[in-house]
């Protein structure tokens, strides 16, 4: 499966972006994240383009939460996109990368004191608001300075999206948002209209992420519009925007059947018009948040291989310099992939193998890969990384994140370095009264 601008070169080597993955992995060190920018500005412009052919007041906001750097924003930024993020330090990406505040969405379940106020301070586009208890917060907060915030109210609309059971997220029982079911959503909105610092312009929700099903997105449009005229109906309060979220899945495998973007903005905009029509409300401005689904496919890790090992009659081990610290989502989800031995892209299959990582456990990442002979020097690309791979990296074991490098038409930049071991112990205090060495 190649995605993107992958392609096998005549010298049978995997090339992504026009640069030859062997090369990227000697020159920029493993584990390596590349981008494919040409394939993350198409799926931009695909979004746009399916959704604001069939429904013109429509606004793509890319999901930060996904992969978010600077430069990264500043492709969102080129391409006409809105930005959503979900923290304070998501926020700050933003800012220093001049992304236009009109244009953000800040998100959070419990958003810390200091959050909303960066986002007052900022004048962020919309706060996303997510329980009665931050609806007070908010207002309070917009009176102290002055303001009257736009705000939409999160709501769950009820649809348990088929996905991981810790990515659903529209489900009644959720952190997020308020419920039909409960009436929760009916009485936050009413609230919202009481306060004199918010001004509520929509709702929001979003049922999960990796979600392959369309008629998941069919149900929560069609539940989400029949909320809309009960609030016309009960309040007398007729939205002006209504946003969906994200969540559409992308291919991991190459048997995965993932919706193209044409199926999934035409499921949402005929169930929006059916439902706008059969209640006669006013049409909305649509606003959606993709995030794996613009850069998931986009992405490719390469790893180094090393130790090879062979239990005789159970399991060929390849042990790669990479690990649930660079990529938790096997261990959290049970995630499986594909990968290329990136040297050896045009040999067949030859063995079935486990790759596993250099952390102390089994953190295994990817399991019974069929792939052509593996040794040791080998390069590994793994396939469909760019999305919750870099976001979710941590230190653990004391070991570096990797660089993230955007490649196109034959460039190769960095937009994240390579964290070096000093930067481990760079936010690390000894206490004076530890500072003495212990006597020989």
């Amino acid at each position: 499966m190649l995605l993107g601008t992958q392609r096998i070169t005549e010298n049978g080597r995997l090339e992504i972006g026009g640069c030859d993955a062997v090369e990227l992995a000697g020159r920029f060190g493993t584990p390596l994240y590349v981008l494919d920018e040409a394939h993350v500005r198409h799926c931009c412009r695909e979004y746009r383009r399916t959704f604001e052919s069939r429904y013109p007041n429509t606004l793509t906001y890319y999901a930060g939460k996904a992969f978010l750097c600077p430069a990264m924003c500043r492709i969102a930024d080129q391409e006409g996109l809105g930005l959503d993020v979900a923290s304070g330090g998501e926020l700050h990406t933003a800012l220093r990368a001049d992304f236009p505040t009109d244009r953000i969405l800040l998100h959070g379940n419990n958003k810390a004191q200091w959050e909303i106020e960066m986002g007052l301070e900022a004048r962020v586009g919309r706060i996303v608001v997510d329980s009665l208890y931050e609806l007070e917060v908010v207002n309070t907060l917009a009176g102290q300075r002055g303001q009257v915030v736009d705000i939409l109210v999160r709501i769950t609309p009820g649809v348990k999206a088929k996905t991981h059971t810790l990515i659903q997220t529209g489900q009644i029982d959720t952190k997020f948002g308020l419920a039909i079911e409960t009436g929760q959503a009916l009485v936050g909105c009413r609230r919202a209209l009481e306060l004199p610092n918010l001004n509520l312009r929509g709702i929001h929700c979003h049922i999960g992420s990796q979600v392959l099903g369309l008629k998941f997105f069919e149900v929560a449009t069609k539940v989400m519009t029949d909320f809309m005229a009960q609030l016309r109906d009960e309040l007398r309060y007729e939205i002006e925007e209504l946003n969906i979220g994200g969540g559409l899945g992308v291919r991991y495998l190459a048997t995965d059947d993932s919706p193209t973007f044409d199926e999934y903005a035409a499921t949402i905009i005929v169930a929006l018009r059916q439902a706008l029509d059969w209640h006669n409300l006013r049409p909305p401005r649509l606003m959606h948040e993709p995030g794996r689904s613009i850069v998931g496919e986009a992405g490719t890790t390469l790893y180094a291989v090393g130790v090879v090992k062979e239990i005789p009659g159970v399991r060929k081990y390849v042990a790669v310099d990479g690990g649930i610290y660079e990529n938790p989502r096997p261990a959290l989800y049970q995630a499986e992939y594909e990968a290329i031995v990136a040297n050896k892209a045009d040999h067949q299959p030859a063995e079935r193998y486990t790759i596993a990582g250099k952390h102390c456990e089994t953190d295994v990442l990817y399991s019974d890969l069929e792939l052509p002979h593996v040794e040791p020097g080998d390069i590994v690309a793994v396939q469909t990384t760019g999305a919750y791979h870099h976001s979710m990296a941590s230190n653990y074991n004391r070991l570096c994140r990797p660089a993230v490098v955007l490649v196109n038409d034959g460039s190769a930049d960095i937009i994240v370095r390579r964290e070096e071991l000093e930067d481990l112990v760079s936010h690390d205090v000894i206490p004076e009264r530890l500072a003495a060495r212990a006597p020989a």
